[in-house]
């Protein structure tokens, strides 16, 4: 359904993958990849949301490199540019405010893992996002300025992950309710780390995963406009 597509973003042209809503046209939405890159789970992802009627864009933020070997990830992870990246995201953005495709004004950003940090880092960045997602998200070197963020935001966790625990996204959430900000936190029972990633059996948790998606389309369906 979808189409590899560029953009500029900030002096140079970066890539991604992108998919118009079914429905003729949509709230924008940028999903952020996890570890592996724009791999076809990511790109999936994209075309599920254009059936649900949105407008959708993952920026391909290692410029064309893929893996499938967590060593290989963790090195990619490390060597990847945050400031760059959240250029890249907002290009995204931007890209998908400028398609006749989409109806909204704001777009919506939704990560994983690494991908989950980098939606926060772009929702105290970028004043276009009308609502984010974070699942599972934990990056030590995402400067957060949490007096910036002026969406709504949804932290998704597993119970289970000992990589990024939940007590973690519900430290955050007493922090950001304190500041007056809006946020939910979701931790689901004997979820794992990546169990919305069902390219992975092995965390793939079908119940937790389905609630999870219907409450980030309805996230997005009330709040991009």
């Amino acid at each position: 359904m979808g189409q590899r597509v560029q953009f500029p973003s900030n002096g140079h042209t970066c890539e991604g993958y992108f998919a118009p809503a079914e429905s003729g046209k949509g709230p924008a939405v940028v999903v952020i990849q996890e570890w592996w890159g724009i791999v076809p789970h990511i790109e999936n992802l994209v075309d599920r949301f254009a059936q649900a009627g949105f407008t959708a864009v993952a920026p391909d933020l290692y410029h064309g490199k893929t893996t499938k070997s967590p060593d290989e990830a963790a090195k990619l992870l490390m060597e990847l540019d945050v400031e760059r990246a959240e250029r890249e995201i907002a290009g995204a953005g931007e890209f998908l405010l400028s398609r006749p495709e989409t109806s909204s004004k704001t777009y919506g950003v939704i990560g994983f893992c690494m991908g989950g940090a980098l939606a926060q880092f772009a929702a105290t960045r970028q004043d276009k996002v009308g609502a984010a997602v974070s699942f599972y998200g934990g990056f030590k070197r995402v400067p957060l300025e949490w007096n910036n963020l002026g969406a709504p935001l949804l932290l998704v966790f597993g119970e289970n992950d000992k990589g990024v625990p939940a007590e973690q996204g519900q430290e955050l959430a007493e922090k950001l309710k304190a500041m007056g900000k809006e946020i939910e936190v979701v931790v689901y029972p004997n979820a794992d780390h990546a169990f919305f990633n069902d390219d992975r059996p092995e965390v793939y948790n079908a119940a937790a995963a389905s609630d999870a998606w219907n409450r980030v389309l309805t996230l997005f369906r009330d709040n991009l406009q």
